[in-house]
């Protein structure tokens, strides 16, 4: 299928006349069928997308999916909940119009976990997304209809967002690229809000070329998000030229060593393994790679700041979504009692938890001890990892403890064990507002796992020149699921 090629293979066919723009679309549409038959990745389907004239921007003509807590005039937004299973907006997302003015066409709402709160992309409203290399096992979340639809060849990118690990997570179990750029590269503007101070729009493809070109699209100062900034002088795209030598790397030794492990599972073994040989190729190519320690008790309370603070922002955020002003209306004899019944009716029992927990910090006899000392933590956290960034180019990771876990195992995003900080710590990313991008690094179990590079801020051109380099000697540069519709199950 042509549709399966890069952004730029593709451009260079449409401009050679080799595909037509209606028969990418048509593909993506047909494609989109089959995925969401097996792996249940949509909300949405877009049946009619207006077809674009090719252009000199290589978006122009090319087929995409929108996570669906972007909203999108005139095309069903739910973010994945019950609670607005039936809202149509009136507006659409900045970096979509951007996207739009650069002749990408969309082809369909990709789902996720209820806001994009969870892990796992097992609580969208719509059902449990599967991932496309096997079935039984999960997308991780909650990008996770973005990351089963792109794995799959349905086109070459779609948009997700991140706050905690919601676009480099999946990406990793998917065995593609995911690219969360620094806080405020992309306007935040119509994306539903989760938690403000951490969420990072993103995208999700199979290159990181393709990453750098959808992402120099999306952003821009935009005067309805004040945490934006002028990005003009950036080119991500173009600045690109796989150039290392000389540049210097470090990873989080004791979150690496497996002695820290207790009873190390094989695939944690074999993750840790392939790491270190993917280090050994950098070091190769004049790349400085150093092991550093971070204190222990630092490390240990990324998942817990993680949860305050995101549990409390989200419980703000979400106060808003009563039944009154949009989605369905709930039963009541008062508006109070209405209310209640939305928001009792409407959401699925992990976002309940959320909001009771947030709940509970944002209080005012608990706002010091929880919420306030989650926010000094952080900035310890930030702190350090800056300190770090003026000797290193950047952090490199592997991502979570191995390949995706099977559905009917799901690992809980909030559990604390010995492992919970190497799942976790892609949250520094969206601590600091870093720019962070996950590339494949293999497989184990037939299953994918990825690699992880987080920069300094306003650093993305180096953070991905060096996952452009380190693509560039790996053989997992534009994979595609082998989906079939016996696929493991």
């Amino acid at each position: 299928m042509k549709i399966e090629n890069t952004i730029e293979d593709l451009h260079q066919m449409l401009n050679n006349k080799e595909v037509t723009v209606e028969e990418l679309v048509n593909e993506s549409l047909s494609k989109s069928k089959l995925v969401q038959k097996e792996c249940n990745a949509f909300v949405t389907i877009i049946e009619n997308p207006i077809i674009k004239e090719v252009n000199s921007n290589l978006l122009s003509g090319i087929p995409y999916g929108i996570k669906d807590n972007y909203s999108t005039k005139g095309i069903l937004s739910t973010g994945s909940s019950n609670t607005l299973k039936d809202y149509i907006p009136f507006y659409t997302a900045t970096c979509i119009e951007n996207l739009e003015k650069c002749g990408a066409i969309a082809i369909n709402k990709t789902a996720l976990d209820e806001f994009g709160m969870g892990g796992t992309g097992t609580t969208c409203h719509t059902g449990i997304v599967k991932n496309p290399w096997n079935k039984l096992h999960m997308c991780a979340g909650s990008s996770a209809g973005s990351a089963a639809a792109v794995a799959a060849g349905v086109y070459p990118f779609a948009l997700g967002s991140d706050t905690g690990d919601s676009i480099r997570k999946p990406a990793a179990f998917c065995g593609i690229v995911g690219y969360k750029p620094t806080y405020g590269m992309i306007s935040r503007y119509g994306l539903f809000p989760f938690a403000s101070s951490l969420d990072h729009c993103g995208c999700l493809t199979r290159s990181v070329k393709d990453a750098a070109i959808v992402v120099d699209a999306m952003k821009g100062l935009d005067k309805n998000d004040q945490t934006s900034w002028d990005s003009s002088n950036i080119h991500l795209y173009n600045s690109i030229d796989g150039q290392v030598k000389g540049k210097k790397l470090f990873y989080i030794q004791n979150i690496v060593d497996l002695e820290n492990y207790t009873n190390p599972s094989k695939e944690l073994k074999e993750h840790i393994n392939n790491f270190y040989k993917t280090l050994d190729l950098l070091k190769k190519d004049g790349v400085e790679v150093e092991g550093i320690n971070i204190d222990k008790a630092l490390l240990n309370a990324i998942p817990s700041v993680y949860v305050c603070l995101s549990c409390a922002e989200a419980t703000s955020n979400m106060s808003n979504l009563t039944g009154i002003i949009f989605g369905p209306r709930g039963k009541g004899e008062n508006v109070t009692d209405m209310m209640i019944d939305h928001r009792t009716q409407g959401f699925s029992p992990l976002i309940k938890r959320r909001f009771v927990i947030g709940s509970y910090i944002l209080q005012k006899e608990n706002q010091e001890k929880y919420f306030v000392n989650a926010q000094r933590v952080r900035r310890l956290i930030v702190d350090k990892m800056k300190e770090l960034f003026k000797t290193y180019d950047g952090l490199i990771m592997p991502v979570s403890t191995g390949p995706a876990p099977l559905l009917d195992n799901p690992k809980d995003s909030v559990s604390v064990d010995d492992v919970s900080v190497l799942e976790e710590h892609l949250q520094i990313g969206n601590f600091g507002g870093f720019p962070s991008i996950t590339i494949p690094n293999g497989f184990i179990n037939d299953l994918p796992v990825g690699i992880n590079i987080t920069g300094n801020c306003y650093d993305d051109i180096n953070v991905l020149n060096i996952a452009y380099h380190l693509e560039s000697k790996m053989p997992y540069k534009g994979q595609i699921a082998p989906l079939k519709e016996d696929n493991h199950e």
